[in-house]
């Protein structure tokens, strides 16, 4: 089949690589001009998602990019350690960046996938044989299936199943990230830093360019995810009088120029697909912090290609059991997830010290530690991935 994908970041290009390998004909549409580099760590944990990054024939090379991460210092005003959280416990099995989990899928895909950056959808239309698609540059196309892999701002979601709000519930935390120069000495370690209902963190997976994280809690914002000036002044509004070193890293924020913003919101549709149009990753079920968000991105794609060619191309019964199969893992994703502002961002300074406590006693009594291992890891493991026709792997 001709299929059309929308968004080349994880979900996108997982996909296009196991469709190319089916032997349909993939392109890739992406707004962005360019493939996205840099950006946050991400992690993949539990047997469900290494097998998933065996199967792809991706885990060495992700491997070899991992972070390998130390434990990440949590410091008072004064920058004196009064925690810490075990890397090793929330990088999963692997972590690596999200812009090198990007490079590795599009080196992976390029050759057999046909990208067009600096384009978007904007008009679909379907009838029973296929799906007319209007660009925003490119002429007009036809495929027999498209797939919204465009995230939690999905212009597919919004296009095929509409803007409704009840589409998005949001975790009530909003996070600013970027890159700048290395200036406190880290090396795979990081900072952590807290007051009541703002989280400022630094790290420094590779050495070098230290990624800043600003987190805040604060229900109900309205912001317009497209204005960038804007979201640093939110930014610099809601840090403004916070101590530590947060100031340098305000300035530092100002210079920056792959600045990121966002809420952490959870997308919940009754269903996932509409016809020939089929939502995969965060476009459809985001789970927000630690929600295994790239895990699902990653193990949807599997599911989903593998359920097209399990069907031989009946695209009905093939998105009925790739929702019906990735639905129930979802939602114990996004359970986890509901606490995460708990955990990131405590609400007052009693909650702070309980969470830094409850850090000690993980990182120095073994047994807790194995505990919350098991904890961290249970939810990814929640799913029993299914056994495909896999096609041979072909080297770029």
């Amino acid at each position: 089949m001709d299929i059309l994908i929308s968004g080349a970041s994880v979900a996108g290009p997982s996909l296009a690589l196991w469709l190319q390998r089916y032997g349909h004909q993939v392109t890739v549409v992406e707004k962005a001009p360019a493939l996205r580099g840099g950006g946050y760590a991400v992690d993949f944990r539990g047997r469900v998602h290494m097998e998933t990054l065996a199967r792809m024939g991706l885990r060495d090379r992700l491997e070899a990019r991992a972070t390998h991460m130390g434990d990440i210092s949590i410091v008072d005003g004064e920058g004196t350690q009064v925690s810490a959280l075990p890397s090793a416990i929330f990088s999963g099995d692997l972590e690596v960046l999200r812009g090198d989990l990007a490079d590795v899928l599009y080196a992976a895909t390029r050759d057999r996938v046909r990208y067009c950056f600096g384009d978007q959808i904007t008009a679909i239309a379907q009838d029973e044989r296929g799906v007319d698609v209007t660009f925003a540059a490119a002429p007009p196309q036809r495929f027999d299936l498209v797939v919204g892999a465009d995230g939690v701002h999905s212009g597919v979601r919004r296009l095929v199943f509409g803007d409704d709000p009840a589409h998005k519930k949001p975790l009530g935390v909003y996070a600013g990230i970027f890159t700048m120069p290395g200036t406190m000495g880290l090396q795979r370690t990081g900072f952590m830093y807290n007051e009541p209902n703002r989280a400022v963190s630094v790290m420094s997976p590779h050495g070098g360019d230290q990624i800043v994280s600003m987190s805040f809690a604060e229900p109900g914002l309205r912001f317009d995810y497209r204005d960038v000036d804007q979201q640093r002044r939110i930014i610099a509004e809601r840090f403004a009088r916070v101590g530590w070193r947060t100031p340098e890293l305000l300035e530092a924020m100002e210079r920056a120029d792959d600045f990121w913003f966002d809420s952490t919101t959870q997308i919940r549709l009754d269903r996932w697909s509409h016809g020939r149009v089929v939502l995969l990753g965060d476009a459809g079920y985001a789970g927000g912090p630690g929600g295994n968000g790239t895990g699902l991105a990653v193990v949807g794609a599997h599911v989903l290609a593998g359920e097209l060619d399990a069907a031989r191309g009946d695209h009905r019964t093939a998105f009925e059991r790739y929702e019906r199969l990735m639905r129930p893992y979802v939602a114990t994703c996004q359970k986890q997830a509901d606490g995460s502002p708990d955990f990131l961002v405590p609400s007052t300074e009693k909650k702070i010290a309980q969470r830094n406590r409850f850090f000690r006693t993980v990182r120095y009594v073994p047994p807790a530690r194995r505990l919350f291992k098991y904890l961290a890891t249970r939810t990814a493991t929640a799913f029993e991935l299914p056994t495909y026709e896999l096609p041979a792997l072909v080297s770029p």
